[in-house]
């Protein structure tokens, strides 16, 4: 066995369990905290806060009382209450009869705190997440900004196209005859890009020293690969952002849509791609997957797709949004996300798309170790999406997840008493066996799904 042959399989296999732990312990530990600084706020006493299961590498105490402590296995976490029997927040009964004749004491443990304490303290976890997700969307709006109206020609992307007259700093008024003085739009540019021709060059009207005048530029659509979808067909060939595909079966195509026509149309066999990378031209050979694509009205539609986003021909002048239309685009993608996770659920469900959707533990990972390689924005916003995507988990109403024992708060709060200890303890275990249910078949779709 040539074991150097295998050190960059070996090397990519750390890569992507690191960015996965990485991942994966900010969010448990920010849906922990939330648990843990709204419960001491609301007068419930910590015993132990814990990053991650199993054996005990560090611990501490601090002046309240509460072990801190990082444990061996990164995946997941965890805070123990007072009066709690496990990491469920499960009732240690003997604990809380022992203390029945304190009610001072029994006032700071889980279960013996009013019903808005710990219905706030439950809910706190899932709400840090949101919160996480809002702060990165927030802040990536600002420091993205929008392009600037009137739109004007930044950067230049390289590209193997025939010499054309656009110049940085040109103002575009029109783009192969479409108005674009609304550059933000969305509707400005899904009607651009529709109306593109399938050329190398294009015109532009611009104005250029005070003067209105067209020109020739490349075409604003280019097939240039703006973004890598992670695990994807173009992702596993190792095409990489910046990429230009040239041809396709040895056809030159000049834009996007010629190329997402041909994918279309493969039928699922091999295609050979001219991509040009840093002036030379290199070929790939890959066959587009069968892809669950969600449509503007939630519905989803069964498609070829290779995994890349279109990139354009010139990077806008940008300028900040401002911080309320930031803070809003950060509750839109945090809602966005909640949106197509359930829709996404429910079209499983009913059997519409296919259940390989789901990933478990080992998907995950790759989709951490594949963004990560892509830049530390990309991973960021990786981390903001799976954050509310935990976060929405943990509201589901069963038992053992935040959501389960809002679900015994909302009961308790209508019949005036809590649930049956001996039936919260079934209902529980029954919870625990549905989460280990699901545990195992994510984690059989990332084994044996193609």
């Amino acid at each position: 066995m040539d074991i150097m042959a295998l050190l960059p399989q070996f090397g990519g296999l750390i890569w992507t369990v690191l960015a996965f732990v990485i991942a994966l312990s900010v969010i448990v530990a920010i849906h922990e905290y939330g648990h843990y600084i709204v419960g001491r706020w609301t007068g419930i006493k910590a015993d132990v806060f814990s990053l991650g299961f199993g054996p005990v590498l560090w611990s501490g105490v601090d002046k309240r009382g509460t072990r801190w402590q990082i444990a061996a296995l990164p995946f997941g976490g965890y805070v123990k209450f007072a009066g709690d029997a496990n990491a469920a927040s499960g009732k240690d009964e003997a604990a809380i009869e022992a203390l029945a004749h304190d009610p001072q004491k029994l006032r700071h443990t889980m279960h013996g705190a009013p019903l808005w304490a710990r219905a706030l303290t439950v809910a706190a976890g899932p709400a840090f997440n949101f919160a996480l997700s809002m702060i990165v969307f927030f802040s990536l709006a600002l420091f993205i900004g929008v392009p600037r109206a009137p739109l004007t020609v930044g950067s230049i992307v390289p590209l193997p196209t025939a010499e054309y007259e656009l110049r940085q700093g040109d103002v575009v008024l029109e783009i192969s005859g479409v108005d674009v003085s609304d550059a933000a739009s969305s509707e400005t540019a899904t009607s651009l890009v529709a109306n593109l021709p399938d050329t190398a060059l294009i015109d532009y009207k611009i104005e250029r020293d005070g003067t209105q005048m067209v020109v020739t530029g490349p075409n604003y659509a280019p097939p240039l690969i703006g973004r890598v979808m992670p695990t994807s067909a173009a992702d596993e060939a190792g095409l990489k952002r910046g990429d230009v595909i040239t041809a396709v079966e040895g056809t030159p195509i000049n834009s996007f849509n010629q190329l997402k026509t041909v994918v279309e149309a493969s039928e699922g066999e091999p295609l050979v791609l001219d991509v040009w990378r840093d002036g030379e031209t290199e070929k790939f050979t890959f066959a587009a997957k069968v892809t669950d694509e969600q449509q503007a009205d939630g519905t989803f539609i069964k498609t070829l797709r290779i995994g890349i986003a279109s990139g354009v021909a010139f990077e806008p002048v940008t300028e900040s949004r401002g911080v309320v239309e930031a803070l809003n685009s950060g509750v839109r993608g945090v809602w966005q996300i909640i949106t197509n996770s359930l829709s996404g659920l429910m079209h499983m469900i009913s059997g519409a798309i296919s259940t390989c959707n789901m990933s478990g533990p080992i998907g995950i990972a790759q989709v951490s170790g594949a963004v990560a390689s892509q830049g530390a924005l990309p991973f960021i916003e990786f981390i903001a999406v799976l954050s509310t995507a935990v976060g929405l988990l943990n509201l589901f109403p069963i038992p053992a997840l935040d959501g389960g024992h809002l679900v015994f708060y909302a009961y308790e709060a209508v019949v005036r008493r809590p649930p049956n200890d001996w039936a919260a303890r079934m209902l529980m275990a029954i919870g625990m066996g549905l989460i280990l249910t699901l545990m195992m078949f994510a984690l059989w779709n990332d084994i044996f799904c193609p």
